[in-house]
């Protein structure tokens, strides 16, 4: 199945070792960015809430996240004047537009992880088998 993306015109070149574009790639393509995206597409969240929104995910890696993410205007973090403070992070334009992406993503993952864990399986099978 062939499918293709409509690019603009850019001075970019993502395949090419020096573009800065892999920064962002690599920003939008790790699993923790994912999941903090996808869980702030359903609503804002104060970082507690996100926290266990995305289970697994520690304190530190969810605000090396937020603090990327926040600083290439995919979310926003908002402080309010309570005591304590409240902090809610949600998505910005961008993020929303990158986060249909990564939804298209998450969902082929699970509709097809049955297939995929089969292919496993007979690779796995495969490879474990002694040649003799």
């Amino acid at each position: 199945m062939e499918t293709s993306f409509e690019q603009p015109e850019s001075p970019w070149d993502v395949y090419l070792r020096s573009c800065p574009c892999r920064e962002v790639l690599d920003l939008v393509a790790n699993k923790w960015t994912a999941l903090v995206l996808g869980a702030l597409g359903r609503r804002p969240h104060r970082f507690g809430e996100l926290r266990r929104a995305v289970d697994g995910i520690s304190q530190k890696m969810l605000t090396q996240n937020l603090r990327s993410l926040e600083r290439d205007g995919l979310v926003t973090r908002t402080v309010y004047p309570t005591t304590p403070p409240t902090v809610e992070y949600a998505h910005t334009e961008l993020g929303t537009e990158i986060t249909v992406y990564l939804d298209a993503i998450s969902t082929w993952t699970v509709g097809n992880f049955d297939r995929i864990r089969v292919a496993r399986e007979a690779y796995d099978t495969r490879v474990l088998t002694p040649v003799t």
